[in-house]
């Protein structure tokens, strides 16, 4: 098939919005690809510390975007994220990460270099991707795409019971501190602002469970 005529469905939107879950269930119902847009930032904001690289380096951190040996595995357990082999599929979930990846998405070379690397995940049958940028940017020609929010004080709470759940010790009012300057830096940044497309479906999800939100998204594209 003819990269051109591969569809992609694009859900973006802030942190804890609920994307990634509904990303998934949705790669899994059309047996599509699947690309989490966000680990990618959040796997080079680990290999930059480990490497030893200033998140403010702009140079160096666009040679390693460039290089940066990333995969995505499925087994029983679900998503496996690996760094040069290892599997940081926790480390990079933390808070911390997360506001590290925040600054690293923010430098347009950066981006540029990470650009072409999302882009070869579109393969057939098909793509279903979430993130910041997926339909105003990286798949702008998307037929399908959704633009999921939800108000900070709801996104604290699902993002504290995740980390809880996995064993993260966490603090709500500092996630939610942190969520708020997030979505700030995210949406003022001068290169793909966080922002839903034109032609997107947007969905608050702050009174919707997970099943209204998947149903809504699957008749978009049924």
């Amino acid at each position: 098939m003819r990269n051109h005529l591969i569809p992609v469905l694009t859900i973006d939107g802030p942190s804890g919005s609920g994307k990634g879950t509904i990303a998934q269930r949705m790669a899994q119902k059309l047996g599509w690809h699947y690309l989490d847009s966000g680990a990618i930032y959040r796997v080079l904001a680990v290999a930059a510390m480990k490497h030893h690289i200033d998140l403010a380096d702009t140079a160096q951190l666009t040679t390693l975007a460039s290089n940066l040996d990333l995969n995505f595995k499925f087994d029983d357990q679900g998503l496996k994220v690996l760094l040069e082999g290892e599997n940081v599929t926790d480390t990079i979930r933390t808070e911390q990460m997360g506001n590290a990846a925040s600054k690293v998405a923010a430098q347009p070379a950066v981006r540029s270099a990470l650009l072409e690397r999302q882009r070869d995940f579109k393969q057939a049958p098909g793509l279903v991707t979430d993130g910041r940028d997926m339909g105003t940017v990286v798949f702008e020609e998307a037929p399908y795409k959704v633009f999921l929010t939800a108000n900070s004080t709801a996104r604290a709470e699902r993002r504290y019971k995740q980390l809880k759940e996995k064993g993260i010790e966490s603090i709500l009012a500092d996630l939610t501190r942190e969520i708020s300057e997030r979505d700030e830096r995210d949406s003022q940044r001068s290169v793909a602002p966080l922002c839903a497309a034109e032609d997107a479906l947007v969905l608050d999800s702050t009174a919707l469970t997970i099943e209204e939100v998947y149903t809504q998204v699957l008749a978009l594209v049924s």
